[in-house]
């Protein structure tokens, strides 16, 4: 199906006033260090299902194996209660910038207060891997409150683009049957 998308790019070129150490955070951050190519799927699905993260779907284990085994790239993972609520994807590029390639939270945990502490740990963990251009994109397919959200961290938008992509016809599912409700799985 043809859908016209508008895509945001935004950038901060200095990191935020707010500490770190003054967040209140409903969750445990910790950086992944090994590379698991089933992992970093298993997030993009879960947390990009309900916003049409389609792009990486058909890569294979090897695509993932490549892309994640660079020093270039970092996967970051909220737990809350033991479980991955969310995580950022970071990878560093010429010129001292770094982008938030993905980030995003587990249904479960979206409207828990969690979206703005965890890109506030996004920036700064950017900017502590070297970025001093911190850059992301968004679109008018992700969440309603995703572009206020990276506006009220300081982001500002530098381009802005509006194009028909071809994007899936079926609600995507982090795995088939996922959406089904008890009486239609029966």
């Amino acid at each position: 199906m043809r859908e016209l998308v508008t895509t945001w790019s935004l950038e901060l070129t200095e990191p935020p006033a707010v500490a770190a150490a003054a967040r209140r955070r409903d969750y445990e951050l910790r950086r992944a260090h090994t590379v698991c190519p089933q992992l970093n799927r298993f997030l993009y699905a879960s947390v990009g299902a309900d916003w049409t993260w389609y792009m990486r779907l058909s890569w294979r284990f090897d695509d993932w194996l490549a892309f994640l085994d660079r020093d270039e790239v970092e996967t970051w993972i909220a737990y809350a209660g033991g479980n991955p609520a969310g995580y950022f994807e970071l990878e560093r590029q010429p010129q001292d910038s770094v982008e938030i390639a993905y980030f995003g939270l587990l249904p479960q945990f979206i409207g828990k207060g969690m979206g703005a502490a965890l890109l506030e740990d996004a920036i700064e963990a950017a900017f502590e891997a070297g970025g001093r251009r911190v850059w992301l994109h968004t679109c008018s397919m992700d969440h309603p409150a995703a572009l206020a959200n990276y506006q009220a961290r300081g982001f500002r938008i530098f381009d802005t683009t509006v194009e028909y992509e071809d994007v899936p016809d079926e609600p995507l599912q982090p795995w088939p049957g996922a959406f089904m409700t008890g009486k239609e799985s029966d």
